[in-house]
């Protein structure tokens, strides 16, 4: 009975092995998109918050693009270091309204992946307008 019992379990040997070989890449691939998706996730929130602010700054009564556009950019300087890659911003002002872009690039994580980032604000410009 006890020989019967060792010669059906000789048939398993080594599966718990492949097993773990197919599932562990499997799992750590798994746990790359999800690193990769809250990157991609920071990514935008700078964005927005970049275009957020150049907006602010651009869209008061006396704001300029320029200005706008450097305060874009120091908020990116300072949050930018890790996930968005190669920041553009573009400030657009006219008589009545602004608008801000700002687009990267999220750094990779998982090889071959490349998500861009676009994060747009705009809103009125800021005037004076007299009580008649």
């Amino acid at each position: 009975m006890i020989a019967r019992f060792r010669r059906a379990l000789a048939g398993d040997r080594g599966e718990v092995s492949a097993e773990l070989v197919i599932a562990t890449p499997l799992l750590l691939l798994a746990l790359l998109a999800i690193v990769q998706f809250a990157l991609w996730s920071h990514a935008v929130h700078v964005a927005q918050a970049a275009a957020s602010q150049a907006l602010s700054v651009t869209r008061v009564q006396e704001g300029a693009t320029s200005a706008g556009h450097d305060a874009g950019q120091r908020l990116l300087d300072d949050l930018v270091r890790g996930p968005l890659r190669s920041p553009r911003i573009e400030v657009v002002r006219t008589s009545t309204s602004a608008s801000v872009s700002v687009e990267g690039e999220v750094v990779a994580v998982l090889p071959g992946v490349h998500l861009h980032v676009h994060a747009e604000a705009a809103g009125e410009v800021e005037r004076f307008v007299p009580d008649v």
